[in-house]
C-alpha cells in the first residue's frame, strides 16, 4: 500500500516528521511505500542528514504549508499546494490509500470532510483516544474533540462508528458500548445523556450496556464509551496530564506507561470515505512512527468500508431499533 505523510506538520517538522517516516519504514514490508509530502528540497536535506537513501520513500512536491494557528477553511481554499491539501487530493483520486499528519487539525478535518466526504448517512465524523485496561488489552473512548455539541443521534452513530473500529483494529468480539454519565441509572445526566440512552437501549446495531461513569474505564465492563467531544476532550487531557505528572514524580509502573501517546501516535477520523489519521502536534519521531504503523492498520482492516456496509442499514431505515431515523 500507498502511505500519503504530510512531513510539513506539527511542532517539530520537518526533523521529527522524517525521522519518524524512516523509524516506520523499518517495520514495514518492502511491498509498501510511505510517500512524503512536503517541500522536496527540504526533505532530501534531511534524508541525507540522517544517512538514508531518497529511493526508500516516494516524494511529492508541496511548496506550501499551513501553519498550526491558521484558520482551517480559509487556508484549505487560499493554500491548494500545501501539503495538507495535496495528501487529500491524492487520497481522493487513490494515488494512496490513507493519508495522515500531525499538522493543522482542523483543515485535516475540512479536508477529510470536504475532499474525501463524509460516508452517506453519517451525521458527523468522530476521533476517538485508546484506554489501557488494567488486565491487558484496550477501550475506545469516542469522540475526543470533533464535535464539542451533539445530539442524540450524533452520539447513536458514535456507538457504531466505536463498536466498528473496537472489532476490527483491536479486535475486541462484540464490544461493550456504553454511554459516559455521572451515574448507571437510566435517568441520570443531562438532557442528552437521557435522550441518547432512550435511544441506544435495546440497539440491535451494537452491544449497548448502558450508563456507564469514568472510574468503570479501566476495567472489563465496557470496551466503547461514548460521549460528546468536549467532554471527550476533557477526559483526554486529564488522562494526559496524570500520565505527565506520574512521570515528572519518577513513579514508573507497566500499565501506567501505556498511557503515553506515543505507543499509539494518532487516531482515524472516523466515518469518512478514505483513512484519514490525525495526530499530536507535539508528536516526536516515535509517535509519528506509531501513527504511520496505525494508519496501515486500519486501512487494512478496511474501517471504511465496514462503516458504509453499516450505514446501508440506516438508509433503509434500519438503523436505529426502535424504528427512529
Amino acid at each position: 500500500m500507498n502511505i500519503g505523510f504530510d512531513v510539513m506538520g506539527g511542532d517539530y517538522a520537518p526533523d521529527a516528521t522524517i525521522a519518524g517516516a524512516v523509524l516506520a519504514t523499518k517495520e514495514m514490508p518492502d511491498t509498501d511505500r510511505i510517500v512524503l509530502i512536503g517541500d522536496e528540497q527540504m526533505i532530501l536535506n534531511k534524508l541525507e542528514e540522517l544517512s538514508v537513501s531518497k529511493d526508500q520513500f516516494d516524494i511529492i512536491h508541496a511548496p506550501q504549508q499551513i501553519e498550526m494557528g491558521e484558520s482551517p477553511t480559509k487556508a484549505f481554499v487560499r493554500k491548494p499546494e500545501s501539503s495538507i491539501a495535496i495528501g487529500f487530493k491524492m487520497l481522493k483520486t487513490r494515488k494512496i490509500d490513507s493519508f495522515a499528519s500531525v499538522g493543522n487539525t482542523g483543515a485535516m478535518l475540512v479536508g477529510s470532510i470536504y475532499s474525501v466526504n463524509a460516508i452517506q448517512g453519517i451525521i458527523r465524523p468522530a476521533t476517538t483516544t485508546i484506554i489501557p485496561k488494567e488486565k491487558g488489552g484496550v477501550g475506545v473512548l469516542i469522540d475526543v474533540g470533533t464535535n464539542p455539541d451533539s445530539k442524540p443521534d450524533v452520539l447513536y452513530q458514535f456507538g457504531l462508528l466505536g463498536s466498528i473500529y473496537a472489532e476490527n483494529v483491536y479486535g475486541i468480539d462484540n464490544p461493550k458500548v456504553g454511554l459516559l454519565n455521572i451515574g448507571e441509572e437510566e435517568d441520570k445526566g443531562n438532557l442528552l445523556s437521557q435522550s441518547t440512552f432512550r435511544l441506544m437501549k435495546g440497539s440491535t446495531d451494537f452491544n449497548f450496556v448502558g450508563n456507564i461513569e469514568s472510574r468503570d474505564f479501566y476495567g472489563e465492563k465496557v470496551d466503547v464509551v461514548v460521549c460528546d467531544g468536549f467532554t471527550g476532550n476533557i477526559v483526554l487531557k486529564s488522562m494526559e496530564g496524570m500520565y505527565r505528572l506520574i512521570m515528572k514524580r519518577g513513579i514508573r509502573d507497566a500499565f501506567f506507561d501505556r498511557f503515553n501517546y506515543e505507543n499509539y501516535g494518532g487516531t482515524p477520523i472516523l466515518g469518512v470515505n478514505g483513512t484519514v489519521l490525525i495526530g499530536h502536534g507535539i508528536s516526536n519521531a516515535k509517535a509519528i512512527k506509531n501513527m504511520i504503523l496505525h494508519s496501515k492498520q486500519v486501512f487494512e482492516a478496511g474501517i471504511s468500508e465496514q462503516i458504509q456496509k453499516a450505514m446501508e442499514q440506516y438508509t433503509q431505515g434500519k438503523f436505529f431499533s426502535n424504528g427512529e431515523a
